[in-house]
């Protein structure tokens, strides 16, 4: 008899313990379903709060640059090779650091060898994000601007882009005859690098995404084309002069 009553309770245990365990599943997936619940709705007004996906790449995309169209670029305080009152303008976004801006500079030594003084060459600058060792460069560059050897500066950093570096800088800055201490100042001086990125900005808000990007008179030329292309341009400029 005590054997019997025994079992009993066992069984008696066994079916409390499912119970409970049924009741704690119930319980649990209840909480689940309103877990998911909240947050598909919370998905639900996320979705109806964002803008289209067109709409918000449209708003992210910078304009299209247009080469039939004239843009006004700020060369206040940019450097100039050549004649600052000629008519004809080349303006070049570039990076020290990028091979096509490289590539692109006996172009633009032959620009200025072909027009003489009827050209100016105007730089600005757009040291890249994918491109870590340019800031550096764009701020020798820019400190030497500031002791009037920012060309000799530039033609020595694009001549050895392979060796670019902060020492490599000052050892230009002493071949230049620079003043090294005011060097030294000029290239970590907040204005300085106020300068790169107000170029870098005005870059932005054109619309401009690589380099080199040219303006030849206000109108748009993109990457490190040949002579022909620049050529056509200018002599297009001048007949309109003439």
């Amino acid at each position: 008899m005590a054997q019997g009553n025994g079992s009993a309770t066992v069984v008696a245990a066994l079916i409390i313990g499912a119970s409970i365990v049924a009741g704690s599943f119930l319980v649990r997936s209840a909480v689940e379903r309103v877990v998911a619940g909240i947050g598909e709705l919370e998905t639900a007004i996320e979705v109806a709060a964002a803008p289209p996906p067109s709409r918000a790449r449209d708003a992210a995309r910078p304009e299209r640059l247009d080469p039939n169209r004239r843009y006004s670029v700020n060369t206040q305080g940019a450097p100039v090779r050549g004649d600052p009152d000629a008519k004809l303008a080349v303006i070049e976004f570039s990076d020290f650091q990028c091979p096509f801006c490289g590539r692109v500079v006996p172009t633009l030594q032959q620009i200025q060898q072909e027009y003489g003084d009827k050209v100016r060459i105007v730089f600005k600058h757009l040291p890249l994000p994918m491109h870590p060792k340019a800031p550096a460069a764009h701020a020798a560059a820019e400190a030497a601007h500031r002791q009037g050897k920012f060309w000799e500066m530039h033609d020595k950093i694009f001549a050895d882009q392979a060796s670019m570096s902060p020492d490599k800088y000052q050892q230009y800055a002493r071949d230049l005859g620079l003043d090294i201490a005011k060097f030294d100042r000029d290239t970590a001086d907040a204005g300085v690098k106020q300068r790169i990125d107000a170029d870098a900005a005005e870059a932005t808000r054109m619309g401009v995404t690589g380099t080199p990007a040219f303006f030849v008179n206000g109108r748009f030329v993109s990457g490190a084309v040949g002579f022909d292309v620049f050529k056509t341009l200018l002599d297009e400029e001048l007949g309109k002069k003439s």
